[in-house]
């Protein structure tokens, strides 16, 4: 802003970004500081999610773990610019994936606008969803998955699932996006593909070394309950800055966020002692993420009210979706899938149950919001199901993708990385 702009610019400047997107493709700033600073609070869940991971692994596999989340920073962040942005949200139209127009962001210039931000800031905040996304599925296969094959299948990941997902549901003409499929900050896109996708890798992968005979006890869970802080609190970003604007819209997304994250924390603490006769930290912390995964897909559209209920709910379907993998044997190290993909799930659903800010749902007698809402969800699970199972199975025959019986025994930490957690 020019230092001569006087106290009347200022005055018009400050009611243009309090208005949000009403002056659609006009500058805000406060729109734009918004943006950037809730760019910041999703990038800060990448270490809060590395810690809530390396607090339940062994501790041997604390470094490796945490190595996974840090990976994502890289080689994502990077990935995106080059192509995956394009990808996601190229011109075109196309219902099935973005276009090439925007290669290295060389179309871009920091003159141009998405609504009322610098397409820069959209850019980046985006980014930062593609980076965490395939950081959650990383809890799915800590302890026994090579890093080399982790980082590689990431890129992959990001590039014929995220993106093409992405676009679906947030790019211009993506079909999800024209039937009207409603995912305010990533339920579907985030949270749903790396819960199945996590289903699928772990599938090929196989089962850690003694699972389900000796029991593998969380090595710091006062890191995990640190972590989990830290993801509530960049989590306020993940959805209220899904508005993409300073205004009523992010405010609600706010508070819904925090009051569905306390209700999962607690929803998953009752039924926890009702199954087992004591709440419990892990509990505390899962629960309070089950809630936020909930309300992702409709913190937009959801009352801080109805939000109790859905994450409620969420708490209670998560804890019985992390029993399963006991029931069914499957090896989910860190529950992705009971959490991020029954969550979401349940999330998506919900939105077709309760939303009624901006759109209609099952209470305000629109059953068609629900219909299309199951539809998203069957779409994006069996999209990237699938398409994971293949990733998988091609890196494991190109290049494995599993350490060694002895490099698991000895840990990921000395065997993939050369280090050690803790010199004690």
């Amino acid at each position: 802003m020019n230092r001569k702009t006087g106290f009347f610019g200022i005055l018009a400047m400050s009611i243009l970004a309090l208005a949000g997107p009403a002056f659609a493709d006009e500058l805000s700033g406060g729109d734009t500081a918004w943006v950037m600073t809730s760019s910041a609070l999703v990038l800060l869940m990448l270490p809060g999610l590395a810690l809530f991971y390396a607090g339940m692994v062994r501790s041997k596999n604390v470094l490796s773990t945490t190595m996974m989340s840090f990976i994502c920073m890289g080689v994502i962040a990077i990935q995106w610019v080059v192509y995956g942005y394009s990808l996601a949200f190229g011109g075109g139209a196309h219902p099935l994936i973005g276009g090439l127009d925007t290669l290295m962001l060389s179309s871009i210039s920091p003159e141009t606008l998405s609504g009322s931000i610098p397409t820069y800031v959209f850019i980046a905040f985006q980014g930062m969803f593609a980076i965490i996304t395939p950081a959650l599925i990383s809890g799915a296969v800590v302890e026994r998955m090579k890093f080399s094959a982790f980082t590689i299948f990431i890129i992959l990941w990001a590039t014929l699932v995220y993106d093409p997902l992405c676009h679906w549901v947030w790019g211009e003409g993506g079909w999800l996006l024209e039937l009207g499929a409603l995912d305010f900050a990533g339920g579907t896109v985030v949270h749903i593909s790396s819960g199945v996708s996590a289903l699928a890798a772990i599938l090929v992968l196989g089962k850690r070394r003694g699972f389900l005979k000796e029991q593998f006890v969380p090595h710091n869970l006062t890191m995990t309950l640190l972590g989990s802080g830290l993801l509530w609190f960049g989590w306020f970003g993940f959805n209220a800055g899904s508005s993409l604007a300073a205004n009523g819209t992010a405010a609600m997304a706010f508070l819904s966020t925090n009051t569905a994250s306390a209700a999962g924390l607690v929803g998953w603490l009752i039924i926890e002692k009702i199954k087992f006769g004591k709440p419990s930290a892990l509990g505390a912390a899962s629960g309070c993420v089950a809630g936020l995964v909930a309300i992702t897909p409709g913190a937009g559209f959801i009352t801080p009210a109805w939000a109790i209920p859905v994450g409620f709910i969420a708490g209670i379907l998560c804890f019985q979706g992390v029993c399963l993998k006991n029931k069914f044997g499957y090896d989910d190290s860190l529950d992705v899938l009971g959490v991020h993909g029954i969550g979401g799930t349940w999330g998506a659903i919900a939105t077709g149950l309760v939303a009624t800010v901006g759109t209609g749902s099952l209470i305000t007698g629109d059953i068609h919001q629900l219909w299309v809402q199951v539809i998203g969800v069957l779409a994006a699970a069996t999209y990237a199901f699938v398409v994971t199972f293949i990733i998988i199975k091609v890196l494991d025959a190109v290049i494995g993708i599993r350490a060694s019986e002895a490099e698991e025994i000895e840990g990921l930490d000395q065997s993939q990385h050369g280090e050690v957690g803790y010199s004690l």
